[in-house]
């Protein structure tokens, strides 16, 4: 039993790719970041090179993996409990961004740790349209947005605690593949919301943003519903997106447009890491 690591996400996922697509829901972070990586190089995060790791158990299975991407959290999925320690000890981290189990065994190693964020997993059941529905319609952001939406990707990270990352890039491939889409009201932008590619027969709606002066009008439920929608009738299997369980308004939204929780995950760290 132990822990293999690498930079190539090639190596990775030829090993543990797998691994990670028999649970595509509980591992749409991982899939996305490592389909990502994959597509845009070692950096498509950030200036620092990931560190992607799986764990071989007793019969030389993969019975966990390790995504990081600095100065992110590592993602931690589907670890045994056996797999904690090992990990802990040949890696520096300061934080994970793990299921509630696992977030619970690393804290055991961490006697001086904070919960930085507790995430829920939603996935798609029945669609239901807001209803009263908001003013406006949805149309696909087109280049001509790309300030406006630079701008709003920028908002989103600050406003939720992350770094910016490449927003530029985000924006210029979600637009280019149509993965953005905008609601207006009275011809203005008032909302967006963003999909991940599919993966594993899965999509997750990321981001999910309207600026301050437009909130509480039912904007953001009617692009949720919208995109969505749209995912499904394109083929995805399932449909997902996680929201802070410290924002009652936005997990809210997405029960009274359909989603259903699938897992909870915790963001945690060591105290005085900064994260």
């Amino acid at each position: 039993m132990t822990w293999t690591f690498t930079d190539d996400v090639d190596v990775f996922l030829d090993a543990a790719g797998a691994s990670l697509a028999a649970r595509p829901a509980e591992n749409t972070l991982a899939l996305t970041v490592t389909a990502s990586l994959r597509r845009n190089g070692p950096h498509a995060f950030t200036d620092h090179a990931p560190v992607l790791g799986w764990w071989h158990g007793a019969d030389g299975a993969v019975a966990g993996t390790v995504v990081r991407t600095p100065p992110r959290p590592a993602l931690l999925n589907g670890l045994v409990p056996e797999a904690v320690g090992p990990l802990l000890a040949a890696l520096p981290l300061t934080g994970v961004n793990a299921d509630r189990a696992t977030a619970g065994a690393v804290a055991a190693h961490w006697p001086g740790h904070r919960v930085d964020e507790e995430q829920r997993l939603y996935r798609l059941g029945e669609l239901l349209p807001p209803s009263p529905a908001p003013g406006g319609r949805a149309r696909a952001a087109t280049g001509a947005d790309r300030e406006l939406l630079l701008g709003w990707f920028r908002a989103f990270a600050a406003e939720i605690g992350e770094p910016a990352g490449h927003p530029e890039r985000a924006v210029d491939e979600r637009t280019a593949e149509g993965r953005l889409t905008l609601w207006e009201d009275g011809g203005v932008p008032v909302s967006m919301a963003g999909v991940s590619p599919r993966i594993a027969g899965t999509v997750r709606v990321a981001p999910v943003y309207t600026p301050p002066a437009h909130r509480g009008r039912g904007y953001a439920a009617a692009v949720t519903a919208q995109v969505s929608r749209a995912a499904r009738e394109a083929g995805a299997d399932e449909v997902l997106l996680f929201a802070d369980l410290a924002n009652p308004t936005s997990n809210g939204v997405y029960v009274r447009v359909g989603y259903r929780a699938v897992s909870d995950r915790m963001l945690i760290s060591v105290e005085g890491s900064g994260g």
